[in-house]
């Protein structure tokens, strides 16, 4: 048996801390933990408040790592889920050189975060991009934009009313992002079964966030070349 330890991160919303999300995390870990005779050394919980900044702030992420790299040690991690598309998490996660380990989504591995971070890149600058043609709009109808919650309320109206148009531009970019992976294993012979297979290998979320299967695969080829 390998003689191994860990440090569990868990990350759940403030609104969660009474109820039973983080126990079931817990429980998982330990259960994997317990499976293999693995110690645990430390727990660290980061909660989520809603605040912007935390999209792209995660100290205990950053304390979570430290103590890998001091006790030589494994990040363990309760629950990737979202946090599979947020740019900023992803990039401490590959910077850091930390083994890890996702429980939910096993397949994600430090060979496969660079994918996951195009994907994410691809989202994020396709969102940033929406924002400002949507104020550039507003500002065309004659709406004097300022830095308070009236700027806010009119984004929120905004981003309801385009949000069919948002998520398309959102899948399109994603699609982008996939293309050249999706091609490179095609070009292996690989059919569209087989492109879905390595997909899920790979770590990689379909867009409904479960497995891939070979009608997703078509979709994301049509629409990558549809959008380029």
């Amino acid at each position: 048996m390998v003689d191994r330890s860990f440090v569990a991160y868990y990350r759940i919303h403030e609104r969660e801390l009474s109820g039973s999300v983080l126990g079931a995390q817990q429980e998982t870990v330990r259960a994997y933990l317990g499976a293999g005779g693995w110690k645990l050394i430390a727990e660290v919980v980061e909660v989520k408040t809603g605040k912007r900044s935390e999209r792209s702030n995660h100290p205990k992420l950053g304390e979570a790592l430290l103590l890998c790299r001091v006790r030589g040690a494994t990040l363990i991690i309760g629950e990737l889920g979202q946090l599979a598309r947020n740019l900023s998490f992803l990039s401490i996660l590959r910077g850091s050189g930390v083994e890890f380990v996702a429980l939910d989504l096993p397949q994600v591995t430090t060979l496969t975060l660079p994918i996951l971070e195009a994907v994410a890149r691809a989202e994020a600058k396709t969102m940033s991009e929406r924002v400002k043609v949507a104020l550039k709009a507003a500002e065309g109808r004659g709406v004097k934009l300022s830095r308070d919650r009236g700027k806010f309320i009119l984004l929120q109206d905004m981003g309801r009313k385009a949000g069919v148009g948002v998520r398309a531009a959102k899948a399109a970019a994603r699609n982008r992002a996939l293309l050249p992976f999706i091609e490179e294993i095609r070009a292996q012979g690989g059919s569209l079964r087989a492109v879905a297979a390595e997909l899920n290998a790979r770590g990689i979320p379909a867009p409904s966030g479960g497995q891939w299967q070979a009608p997703q695969v078509l979709r994301v080829i049509r629409g990558g070349y549809q959008a380029s």
